[in-house]
């Protein structure tokens, strides 16, 4: 049975450490997304990037809830994850520009940037190839019995991958803890979800496969933080699969570079003006939970903490010709 969730959740369960925690890691998010913009525009960074802005309450919403022990697996839109889930900034910027420092050694970039330490199984460059890396990892939550989970994010243009089905059916049978977060911002990269999608929500698609599935506000971190709370604690009770739909907006385009023809100023006007940090930013002040110079000093620090990543990564070598082939081969017993 699919629910749907409105705006109205408002995290009056959460106290003020926690709710200062969740504008933190949003803004900093925000900021990380913003600077990495402004360097690919310079040259700076190889590749492409494809940034997270206005999707900050997802990733946060849901990763508030994990640990290092828990897995993540994301998709090519994934510094907003690595960020939630814990990995090192200074790292992430150092592979970003392919230094040796960086959290793949400078190998992986963007697209491929991953933690395993922090359970970031990885972004990922193909459309819906997390979906099986998420159903993996939960089966080894479940075979481990530690009560681990594992969270797939992935977009809405993924929801129509197969691989989408082969996830959530096989997570279906074998109830196994994994969450999935589709986090629908309205455009497989420029096809409308209305065009590529036969359902209105993807959250619908839950039924097919014996899982509970909700639809939340995905601009509202409060009801990120329930929806997820309520999936996660069900998948470390051995409860099985859920599926979290959180329709959300993407600020920029597909990739840096995108010219955005496809979408109106009317409609990134509308979004904006329901903006996830400045609403939460305003839930703090209006319930007098912390002040504006508090805030103002969290973002000073965010600042400080991503201008010093960036100063620590560029001062950093390449890797050696020698590392070409490092790191890419398991060796079996």
């Amino acid at each position: 049975m699919v629910t749907k969730q409105g705006s109205g959740v408002s995290g009056q369960t959460l106290d003020k450490s926690q709710l200062l925690r969740l504008y933190e890691q949003m803004t900093t998010i925000r900021e990380f997304e913003e600077r990495a913009g402004k360097e690919f525009a310079a040259g700076k960074i190889p590749g492409f990037v494809h940034l997270y802005a206005g999707e900050e309450a997802v990733a946060v919403g849901v990763c508030t809830h994990l640990t290092d022990d828990d897995y993540i697996t994301s998709h090519h839109r994934g510094h907003g994850h690595c960020i939630a889930k814990g990995v090192s900034l200074r790292e992430m910027v150092a592979e970003l520009l392919g230094r040796e420092a960086g959290a793949c050694r400078g190998k992986g970039g963007s697209m491929h940037i991953a933690d395993v330490n922090k359970g970031m199984l990885g972004a990922n460059g193909i459309v819906g190839g997390g979906f099986p890396l998420a159903t993996g990892a939960g089966l080894t939550a479940k075979h481990n019995g530690r009560g681990q989970v594992a969270v797939c994010f992935f977009g809405d243009g993924a929801a129509n991958q197969g691989t989408f089905h082969e996830g959530l059916n096989l997570s279906g049978i074998w109830k196994l803890p994994v969450v999935f977060v589709a986090e629908n911002n309205g455009y497989a990269e420029t096809t409308p979800v209305a065009y590529h999608m036969s359902c209105r929500d993807i959250a619908d698609r839950a039924a097919g496969y014996g899982m509970p599935g909700v639809t939340v506000d995905g601009l509202n971190v409060f009801a990120v933080y329930e929806a997820a709370g309520e999936a996660i604690a069900r998948a470390r009770r051995g409860e099985g699969p859920s599926l979290i739909e959180c329709k959300t907006y993407r600020y920029h385009g597909h990739f840096e570079g995108d010219t955005i023809l496809y979408r109106t100023k009317e409609e990134e006007e509308s979004y904006h003006a329901r903006d996830p940090i400045t609403a939460l930013h305003r839930s703090i002040i209006d319930r007098g939970i912390a002040q504006d110079a508090e805030l103002d000093e969290i973002d000073k620090r965010v600042q400080n903490s991503i201008d010093l990543s960036w100063e620590f990564a560029e001062a950093q070598p390449y890797p050696s010709p020698e590392e070409a082939l490092t790191d890419v081969y398991v060796k079996y017993p």
